[in-house]
This record gives structure tokens, C-alpha cells and sequence, in this order.
């Protein structure tokens, strides 16, 4: 009879322990989302600006660095520029493959102060795709963004930071999944 008890609150224990640790990714996201923590931004495209507050400039600096072995160079063409909240801004980046295979790229960015993420706006993006490039290949990217008219007075810099990965791996074996799986479909 009390082993049974004991099994019992184990059993509940483990599996409230199983939710909680489910549960971790969701919350911290949305933790994220409201502290302006760890500087993420939107990965969806924005919708243009209707006002330009001609008072105010802003500096964003651009960052970039490759994670583990990716063998990808890109710098911005502009390290930073001065921009006014609501204004529309091109810069353009220099990609490079640096190997002499065909990889893929993908730029997953962060924004600095993390508070200031939520107002940086990009309508066009690199990161927004992963982008296969031929060996030794050079791309140019544009990114079009602006900043929220929003963004709060005691943020006057920002920087926009991309880590490079190499994603090869991953998608010949989603590729290779998603071709086999239309093979058992057809012989189906």
C-alpha cells in the first residue's frame, strides 16, 4: 500500500518534470518577447513606414561572424550608418563562399540593446532565406530596413549582428528525406 503511494507521486513527479522541460522553449520565448531580452528581432517582413521623424538620427553598426566551421565571409559595405526612425535604409553586404563546394548559408541575426530588437524593422533580408551558394562564389545581398518612429529616446545606437551558419548538411537531408518520401508515394 505505500509503495503504491510513493509510485504514484513518482510517476506524477516524472511527468510534471517531462512538462515543465516541454514547456522551457515556449516560455522562454515569450519571456523574450516581453523583456526585449537576448535581441531578437522578427523574422517576418515589414510593412513600410508611414512617418520619418526628421528630428532624430540613429546609429546601426552591422556585425557579422561564422559559427563553427562555416566557411562564409560577409561584411556590410557600410559598417554603420546614421538613419532617421521611420526613414526607409538600403545597405548592401558583400557574401563570399570561401570554400570550393556548393554550401548554404544561413544569417540568423540579433539585435544590441535587446530592448531596441522589436524596433528594428527589415522589409528585405538575407536571413530571411537560406541561400545556396556555388564554391568560391561571391553575392551581393541588399537589406532594407528602418527604425521604429517608436523606439524609445535613450536608445541613440543599435547594432544588427548576423551569425553565419553553414546549413549544407541539413538540407540535403531534408532534401534526401523529402525525395524519398515521394518515391514510396509514387510506388504506393
Amino acid at each position: 500500500m505505500q509503495h503504491g503511494r510513493l509510485l504514484k507521486k513518482l510517476i506524477l513527479l516524472t511527468l510534471g518534470m517531462f512538462a515543465f522541460a516541454f514547456a522551457l522553449v515556449p516560455l522562454y520565448d515569450v519571456f523574450c518577447d516581453v523583456t526585449g531580452l537576448n535581441g531578437k528581432p522578427s523574422m517576418e517582413v515589414a510593412e513600410q513606414s508611414e512617418a520619418i521623424v526628421d528630428s532624430r538620427q540613429v546609429e546601426v553598426s552591422f556585425t557579422t561572424h561564422s559559427q563553427s566551421q562555416a566557411p562564409f565571409k560577409v561584411d556590410a559595405v557600410q559598417h554603420s550608418v546614421s538613419v532617421q526612425p521611420g526613414k526607409l535604409t538600403d545597405v548592401k553586404f558583400i557574401a563570399k563562399n570561401m570554400s570550393d563546394s556548393e554550401r548554404v548559408l544561413q544569417a540568423i541575426p540579433s539585435v544590441s540593446p535587446g530592448k531596441a530588437a522589436k524596433y528594428l524593422h527589415k522589409m528585405a533580408c538575407f536571413c530571411f532565406d537560406q541561400q545556396p551558394m556555388k564554391g568560391q562564389e561571391e553575392v551581393e545581398f541588399v537589406l532594407r530596413f528602418y527604425v521604429d518612429t517608436e523606439l524609445p529616446n535613450d536608445v541613440e545606437e543599435l547594432t544588427l549582428s548576423y551569425t553565419l551558419f553553414d546549413i549544407t548538411e541539413r538540407v540535403s537531408k531534408t532534401q534526401s528525406a523529402e525525395l524519398g518520401q515521394l518515391v514510396a508515394l509514387k510506388e504506393f
